[in-house]
């Protein structure tokens, strides 16, 4: 069965001013959808047609399968953006993110600057991303292109898409502005659910 561009957990309104319905268009209508048809012609009538999207981003990592790994990690990364974000988001978190967050990085405000900083150095484009590790603890990953904490055994908490893509429209060349307004939206009931 292939792979297929998810809905939206939001209108295209929903995240303005953060966000505007043209970057949407673009973001979600345009460069997500082409990741999925592009995954889903280099899977077709392979045997990589039929796999869990997780097992072919690991499969292909693992095979040097560069075009695949880069269009299928992309359909995750992406599909696990949207949901880090919600009208409803922002503010401090709580539950097990919050105490994990005080046990790893000593506070929220210091947490949040080495996370906007790992966000906005990151050369060219790529993501950054809060993933759980196998020690049970917090770590801040800036990764480049579509790398993908997946692909380095580690789960993912929460993201932000650092491409250019994912602000120009809104933010042009500004991405500490991008980033700084993404806390706004970061959506921490999710990030608890993250938690197996």
């Amino acid at each position: 069965m292939p792979f297929s561009l998810p809905d939206l957990p939001y209108t295209k309104d929903a995240l303005k001013p953060f966000l505007s319905e043209e970057t949407f268009d673009y973001h979600h209508g345009k460069h997500h959808a082409a990741y999925v048809t592009k995954a889903n012609n280099l899977i077709e009538n392979t045997d990589y047609d039929g796999m869990p999207l997780e097992e072919v981003i690991t499969r292909a990592a693992a095979q040097g399968n560069t075009g695949l790994f880069n269009n299928t990690a992309q359909h995750w990364n992406h599909s696990f953006f949207w949901n880090c974000m919600s009208p409803d988001g922002g503010g401090e978190p709580d539950g097990r993110i919050a105490t994990l967050i005080e046990r790893d990085f000593g506070g929220f405000k210091e947490f949040k600057e080495q996370f906007s900083q790992a966000a906005a150095t990151l050369f060219g484009s790529g993501w950054a991303w809060l993933a759980y590790n196998a020690e049970e603890k917090l770590e801040i990953l800036p990764l480049s292109n579509a790398d993908t904490p997946l692909h380095h055994n580690k789960t993912a908490l929460f993201t932000i898409d650092v491409w250019e893509h994912a602000y120009y429209i809104d933010y042009r060349n500004a991405r500490p502005k991008f980033i700084e307004g993404f806390w706004d939206v970061v959506n921490w009931k999710w990030v608890n659910q993250q938690f197996k």
